[in-house]
């Protein structure tokens, strides 16, 4: 069993590490400049947490948080913001590409069964380069979030984190994945050339929203032994807190990490910069109703909270 942890473990951080470089070889090939492999050095700190968690809890992960999720966006979010704000700088420059968008495009850039190593390993090369810009940094989104998801499902999982509570937490990641990829893929496409303001609004929130991998608050929560009886010097707020932990970070992460800053940044695009179109007024009042009945929620948990009464103290009477 501790050597499943200690392979699941190596091989979860090998492809955050693939993936990061992958990330960084683009950015060299599309700015044409060998100093952008200095990013690599991101990936240390991972390494560095590979080898303590390896050496000191065996493989196992944490219960409420992950660093080796964390220290994978720090090695790969760079890139991404890089090549974000590369291609809205050049997009009307953009040279003749290749768009994945049906299988006889596909197929033209895949190498043929009969070729050679050598020219395999080249049309690889041209094949990659050939890719149109937005495809790839949206390839690169998608595999990102993927690999959060298959990462966490293969990580080793943390003291006191149970499989029912993974599971839980891998349903709520697809979510989560599913609207930041949405947020990314539709807002990026409303922004105007030479618009930069916006481009850096959307990566900072976008980058806000993707913390929310790293902390398993939402589903990891401490319950007391005996929920009927509170502990000594415990209050109402705190009681309330530890019987409702989970239902309430799901509304703080709601609130402040996801649809809160969507609905914000979509109410910018559409008042401050002038765009305006079907999908995002729709997003926006999807937005605005997850805000709205997240609230709705947290009203009807405090409502009805009640907390128990404290023990009477009987006293015996006197002979």
């Amino acid at each position: 069993m501790i050597l499943v942890k200690f392979v699941c473990a190596i091989i979860t951080r090998s492809l955050f590490i693939l993936v990061s470089l992958i990330g960084v070889w683009r950015v060299k090939t599309v700015k044409n400049d060998n100093m952008y492999w200095l990013l690599t050095v991101l990936y240390l700190p991972l390494v560095v947490e590979m080898i303590f968690t390896l050496r000191r809890r065996k493989g196992q992960d944490y219960k409420w948080f992950s660093p080796a999720i964390l220290l994978f966006l720090i090695s790969i979010i760079p890139s991404i913001w890089i090549l974000e704000l590369h291609h809205q700088e050049n997009k009307a420059s953009d040279p003749q590409c290749r768009k994945l968008d049906s299988w006889d495009n596909v197929k033209s850039i895949l190498p043929s069964n009969g070729t050679m190593v050598n020219e395999t390993l080249k049309h690889l090369e041209r094949m990659l380069t050939s890719v149109c810009p937005n495809d790839w940094i949206l390839a690169l989104h998608q595999v990102l979030l993927i690999l959060l998801i298959l990462g966490k499902w293969l990580l080793p999982l943390g003291g006191g984190v149970t499989r029912d509570e993974l599971s839980q937490l891998l349903l709520i990641f697809v979510g989560t994945a599913a609207d930041i990829l949405e947020f990314t893929s539709e807002t990026l496409s409303d922004v105007k050339e030479k618009n930069h303001q916006l481009v850096y609004i959307i990566l900072a929130v976008w980058t806000w929203s993707m913390l929310q991998f790293p902390l398993h608050l939402a589903v990891v929560t401490s319950r007391p032994q005996n929920p009927d009886e509170p502990k000594a010097g415990e209050g109402c707020c705190n009681l309330l807190l530890s019987r409702h932990s989970t239902d309430i970070w799901n509304i703080v992460e709601s609130l402040f990490i996801q649809d809160g800053p969507f609905l914000v940044v979509r109410l910018i695009v559409m008042i401050f910069f002038d765009v305006f179109h079907q999908m995002l007024v729709f997003f926006a009042i999807k937005n605005f109703l997850v805000v709205v009945l997240n609230l709705y929620r947290l009203i009807v948990i405090c409502q009805d909270f009640r907390p128990p009464p404290p023990p009477s103290s009987s006293t015996s009477p006197s002979v």
